[in-house]
């Protein structure tokens, strides 16, 4: 992996995806935040449904833009975190990360989730 990419995934907090339109087929971009626990990604928002996980859900292979320190459009696979334990171990790490731990619950019941998996690096 170059090296700084390998840094962006380390440091940077805001990144765009384009995911596949579940009903359209369309590509739709957005801005969304990403995690890194422990050297691996995640992908999560604020409690809601989500268009960009239902579409991840129905066509998990999308592109992870990186866009500040680096730029860089990175083809990923996302699997959705649908396991209460595992979700709340991660959803700990990352609340502990961003100083809001006390939203844990909340996040638990109703933010998605998933792990994104970077292809061919």
């Amino acid at each position: 992996m170059d090296a700084q990419v390998k840094r962006a995934l380390e440091r940077d907090r805001v990144i765009d995806i384009t995911t596949t339109g579940r009903k359209t087929g369309q590509q739709r971009r957005i801005e969304i935040w990403f995690d890194n626990v422990d050297g691996k990604l995640f992908l999560s928002g604020l409690p809601g449904r989500r268009g960009w996980y239902a579409n991840l859900v129905a066509e998990p292979n999308f592109t992870f833009h990186l866009k500040h320190s680096v730029i860089a459009d990175l083809p990923a696979k996302a699997t959705p975190i649908r396991d209460p334990n595992q979700k709340r171990e991660i959803f700990s790490e990352i609340l502990k990360k961003r100083g809001a731990e006390g939203d844990l619950e909340a996040w638990l019941q109703g933010s998605p989730l998933v792990e994104v998996e970077l292809q061919g690096l």
